[in-house]
């Protein structure tokens, strides 16, 4: 991998649209993994999208919840996923397995949540109408952070880069700085002074190199910290920001906010329409607008870890927005030029000559310092983008990428499975089926142990309403009719739904009826039923000749024996 080459001295973010991917169902977030080579999409309809980044494709599907998945965070080594849907459940996901470790219950619906940097047995959960709360999956346990006032319970929480501290920020402006171990306030500081509507503070974000962070606040400013100003200051303190990034034209608010990978530039994503601006964060200046279709809104944005890439998503799209890549012919030939018109060539003279006769002698010192020096090609450097500032190796038990295994749709015959003489002798009658299954039967599927069930823990918060609805899922008074409508639907929706007539199972050997049988009951003469049919199935114009079907819309296929069974009278009268 070229990683290193990305440190140049150019431009280090998107500069247009770099195509969409279309996950089927509705995507509402996004998040790459440590790495950038997986990207999860939370949709809908309740289900996760992995996608393999490096191939666009889709590498696995989790049918995770039932309800919209509101918010997604990978575990540091890739192998988990935490997903919160907005019907209060948050759930722990095996990426590799796609099964469901275990879920909590909370009583409000989730804003956000957060994985520890570190520590991959806490995730960081921020309900709504309530304080932040710390999870440890382990024991189930839960602590409900500390806040600056009982009554303003609109708390966004957020880990630093190494997840030793916690930063809290409430709806006057308040930042609280809590230790993750104890949950004891280590510094404070109010950002901005007014009223609720214009102090509110909406997210908080932390770069994935250096010690910066930033707010993003109701009054439309963007403030870029330094974090080790902040615990230097101690309580109560008043840090000034480093940067301070707004719309002064348009004064657009911000929808969701973050870093770049190496941390030098900042992207906002605006909340009038699918617009992303980024600036530089050490000069503060507005560098690019990317602009997506007119009238879309923006839901969610996410920065590549390592390279100058941006996921946004808007109107159930995944948008991706790179630069714009020019073929440089120089990187394979280095005495490559490129020419504005035509220049005759002039041929060497010994330029197609089997050996070079006016080559020069090269210098015996080179040659031979060449051939003395030892040339390891068994280590494996680590690659500098993949380690954080204080680690010197990289994780070895990572998930980088899954694995994607072909699908049959009809094999011929179970590799696996018991062969089809056998299946008495296992007394298991429902792996033998005539037709095969369509999906592949694992080899330990039948002398393992089975899929225990995920557990499910209630979690308990006093004082926190539990009729509030998610804000995907509309303004409030209409909460509740869309909350009725929102998720995986339920049963058949469509041409079904209308259709008068539904065939009913038929238990038992079908009986065999003549046609006066038929027409003596009042079935052939007509008698209540309507359609093409009308007029009979012996006699009328729409009568069938001897040994075919006069019905074009048969599904049967046309001509075949008209069998007054109850099947072909089904196909023949209704359809």
């Amino acid at each position: 991998m070229n990683l290193e080459l990305l440190e140049s001295f150019g431009q280090n973010y998107p500069e247009e649209a770099d195509g969409t991917l279309d996950c089927i169902s509705m995507a509402l977030t996004c998040t790459f993994n440590r790495w950038g080579t997986l990207l999860a999409v939370g949709c809908n309809d309740g289900r996760i999208v992995i996608w393999d980044f490096l191939t666009r494709g889709i590498a696995k599907i989790i049918s995770a919840h039932i309800h919209p998945v509101c918010s997604l965070c990978w575990s540091r080594d890739g192998h988990k996923l935490v997903s919160a849907s907005t019907d209060n459940i948050v759930s722990q996901w095996d990426v590799l397995t796609g099964d469901c470790d275990q879920r909590f219950r909370f009583p409000s619906p989730i804003l956000k949540l957060q994985c520890h940097p570190r520590d991959m047995d806490k995730v960081l959960v921020c309900p709504m109408k309530s304080a932040p709360v710390l999870l440890t999956l382990s024991d189930c346990k839960h602590v409900v952070l500390p806040v600056d006032d009982d009554s303003d319970l609109n708390v966004v929480a957020a880990f630093d880069r190494r997840g030793e501290y916690i930063y809290t920020g409430n709806a006057k402006g308040k930042i609280l700085v809590l230790s993750t171990n104890t949950q004891e306030l280590v510094a404070s500081f109010r950002v901005t002074t007014g009223t609720s509507n214009t102090t509110a503070i909406k997210s908080i974000e932390f770069a994935r190199k250096g010690s910066c962070f930033l707010i993003n606040t109701a009054d439309r400013i963007i403030r870029v910290y330094d974090g080790r100003e902040i615990l230097t200051c101690g309580r109560d303190g008043e840090p000034e920001p480093m940067q301070k990034l707004q719309d002064l034209v348009n004064r657009t608010p911000w929808k969701r906010c973050c870093f770049s990978g190496d941390g030098e530039y900042i992207v906002a994503g605006s909340a009038r329409q699918h617009a992303l601006y980024i600036w530089e964060k050490s000069i503060g200046n507005l560098v690019k607008i990317l602009h997506g279709t007119r009238g879309e809104l923006l839901l969610d944005v996410a920065w590549h870890p390592v390279r100058p890439i941006i996921a946004s998503i808007s109107s159930g799209v995944v948008s991706i927005w790179a630069q714009n890549q020019v073929e440089n012919w120089s990187a394979f030939a280095p005495d490559f030029k490129e020419l504005d018109e035509n220049v005759e060539y002039e041929e060497r003279e010994s330029e197609f000559d089997i050996e070079d006769e006016d080559k020069s002698e090269p210098e015996q010192t080179g040659a031979d310092a060449a051939e003395d020096e030892e040339v390891d090609v068994t280590t494996v450097d680590p690659i500098v983008a993949f380690c954080s500032s204080d680690e010197e190796l990289e994780d070895n038990k990572a998930l980088l990428y899954l694995p994607i295994a072909p699908e049959v749709e009809d094999p011929e015959e179970n590799p696996f499975g018991p062969p089809p003489d056998a299946s008495g002798l296992t007394g298991n009658t429902e792996d033998a089926s005539p037709s095969g299954d369509k999906k592949q039967r694992q080899p330990s599927s039948e002398t393992g142990p089975a899929k225990k069930k995920a557990r499910t823990t209630t979690i308990e918060l006093k004082g926190v309403p539990s009729d509030e609805v998610h804000p995907l899922l509309g303004v409030k008074g209409d909460g509740k009719s869309k909350k009725k409508t929102a998720g995986r639907p339920k049963g058949s929706k469509g041409k079904d739904k209308d259709f008068p007539f539904r065939p009913k199972p038929y238990k038992g050997e079908q009986p065999s009826l003549s046609v006066e049988t038929l027409s003596g009951s009042g079935l052939g003469g007509g008698g209540g039923m309507k359609g093409r049919a009308e007029g009979g199935l012996a006699t009328g114009k729409y009568a069938p000749a001897a040994g075919s079907c006069a019905d074009t819309g048969c599904l049967r296929g046309n001509p075949h024996p008209p069998t007054p069974t109850p099947s072909s009278l089904y196909c023949f009268h209704f359809m």
